[in-house]
């Protein structure tokens, strides 16, 4: 198909080849010869009157003009893949998606598991690729490589892409059960502010902000003595020790069953954690989409069944922009 002389398919192999920086990579991914791409590139090459790519030592890089064409196409592609080329119904069971989703080794945890048993009742070639966050998650939502962002408020992609609150979260302290606050009923200000600390810190921030965000997710924290990149090791990394971690109340819950724990309420306080589901504008009506969302919310019901949890989940957008 040709819209103003320019083969159309054309633009997939642009996309892969912009997005890639290599041709044999973008051949490899869209399942072509390496010959078959680079005769598309040299039609692009023709249509744009550009180099688009060109060797850089032994790397390609964007022409200025490439750069300026690598986000309109791609929202083409997505505009495309989610009015045109999308199912009008999901039906679960005949189905056999990827569904492609960022979250944290936090969700994995305590969520996932509940996702994909539900899942299971109604597909069984239904299937899951769990992204991490290595990235700002704008990129990933907007290029379409992911379908959705599960993650915490102050992560969602500012602007006119919707969103919605999965379920609040709460902090707690977790301690050996044979330290010195084994007999503890709770931890006065002063022992948490003395004590030594096990916390967690996303990766690629830099000392400023890293600084900023362990302010304000560990208030009253003086000596931090252990860090990890993993929610999910936080817990493990107090065993043996007097240290204190201050960690979410159903990941502390869960790592009660398997460790010796005791878990304590915080004694600073410290602001909730809304966990938000973040898709593409263009997907909305996504059936695929619909269905997950709603199963999400599900498992949400189903994961604080389990954990004995106080139910939080099914804030609206319109709830949680009024509050």
């Amino acid at each position: 198909m040709r819209f103003n002389k320019l083969d159309l398919n054309l633009l997939v192999a642009l996309d892969a080849m912009l997005a890639e920086r290599s041709i044999s990579k973008a051949a490899e991914r869209l399942h072509l010869s390496q010959s078959a791409m680079s005769n598309a590139l040299a039609r692009l090459r023709d249509y744009f009157d550009d180099e688009l790519l060109v060797q850089v030592g032994r790397k390609l890089e964007l022409t200025p003009r490439a750069e300026t064409l690598k986000e309109s196409v791609r929202d083409v592609l997505v505009r495309v893949d989610s009015a045109i080329l999308a199912q009008p119904r999901f039906d679960p069971a005949h189905s056999d998606r990827c569904f492609r989703m960022v979250v944290s080794d936090y969700t994995s945890m305590v969520l996932m598991p509940h996702v994909l048993a539900l899942a299971s009742r109604q597909s069984h070639t239904v299937r899951f690729d769990l992204l991490p966050l290595l990235q700002p998650p704008l990129r990933e939502l907007e290029s379409g490589e992911a379908d959705l962002l599960v993650l915490p408020t102050e992560y969602r992609t500012p602007g006119e892409h919707p969103w919605e609150v999965l379920f609040e979260e709460q902090f707690v302290c977790a301690v050996w059960n044979g330290g010195c606050f084994a007999q503890a009923e709770r931890l006065t200000a002063e022992q948490y502010a003395a004590a030594g600390h096990v916390v967690m810190q996303p990766s690629g921030m830099d000392a400023p902000t890293r600084a900023s965000w362990l302010k304000r997710r560990y208030p009253g924290v003086r000596r931090i003595e252990v860090s990890s990149f993993s929610f999910a090791a936080v817990p493990y990394l107090v065993v043996g020790t007097d240290r204190i971690a201050t960690m979410h109340a159903r990941l502390a819950r869960l790592a009660r069953k398997s460790l010796p724990l005791r878990v304590l309420p915080a004694p600073l306080p410290s602001p909730a954690m809304q966990q938000t589901l973040q898709w593409h504008k263009y997907r909305t009506l996504d059936p695929g989409l619909v269905w997950l969302r709603a199963l999400l919310q599900e498992a949400v019901r189903h994961m604080d069944a389990e954990l004995g949890a106080a139910p939080t989940g099914g804030v609206s957008l319109e709830q949680a922009s009024s509050k």
